[in-house]
């Protein structure tokens, strides 16, 4: 299989690299293209729009692709998709965010959070939202001894704040008929599990889809990315 990895806010391409290799070594190919307004030297005066064309460029001619997106690159690939959907073999949400249409990603947030992105893009000059250590160690690294949690904060960058507020026209995404998967790690507490909860609020907005479930945290490509590999072709192939 083909697949092209879209990570979520506040990475870029490379946080993907050891599924990549495990997804080779499996026999796959996969790409995992940095989104407009993601890494250190980025240019954060971005737009969802931009982000989403900047993947749409990295596919290029490519097609026939497991088309994979994480957290806020849910928001992305849906969007991608609605636009190339004659190239997208099926859709892989990994934790992701599946907007209702019309919706920002800060409208699928409980308030907690869209006071503290609000809060953190207002203080960072920028206008770009950089996740708390804090968040980032309880949240989304709560399978991870401290040491690996420290080192991958180190690797992540600022998001533009514009990327969350966005509205995102998605009748095409809705419209399509192309096959989705809903991949779900058990102990992602990212978002907190209940009324906010990625599965089953999102999984369920997917209509007729396949559900892969793994144990992990919402970081499974840093604290077991031969698993999430191996769940990916799982919920990638036909």
């Amino acid at each position: 299989m083909k697949f092209v990895l879209v990570h979520g806010a506040w990475h870029d391409g490379t946080a993907w690299q050891a599924v990549i290799d495990e997804l080779d070594r499996l026999g796959h190919h996969a790409d995992a293209p940095t989104i407009a307004g993601h890494g250190r030297d980025a240019d954060k005066d971005v737009s969802h729009d931009d982000a989403v064309r900047s993947i749409i460029d990295a596919i290029g001619d490519s097609e026939d692709i497991v088309l994979v997106g994480h957290s806020f690159g849910g928001t992305v690939i849906a969007r991608v998709a609605g636009e190339i959907t004659e190239r997208v073999r099926r859709l892989v949400f990994w934790n992701a965010f599946v907007p209702e249409d019309g919706n920002a990603l800060t409208d699928e947030v409980p308030p907690h959070y869209q006071e503290l992105f609000e809060s953190l893009a207002n203080e960072s000059g920028d206008d770009t939202v950089m996740i708390p250590w804090s968040f980032w160690r309880e949240a989304f690294m709560n399978d991870a001894d401290v040491a690996l949690a420290r080192a991958t904060y180190d690797m992540l960058c600022s998001t533009p704040y514009r990327c969350f507020t966005d509205k995102l026209d998605l009748d095409a995404f809705y419209a399509s008929r192309i096959p989705r998967s809903y991949l779900n790690c058990t102990e992602d507490i990212a978002l907190p599990p209940g009324k906010w909860g990625w599965h089953p609020r999102f999984s369920a907005r997917l209509g007729l889809c396949r559900l892969v479930q793994m144990p992990g945290s919402h970081e499974a490509m840093f604290t077991n990315p031969t698993l999430l590999a191996q769940k990916i072709v799982e919920a990638g192939r036909d």
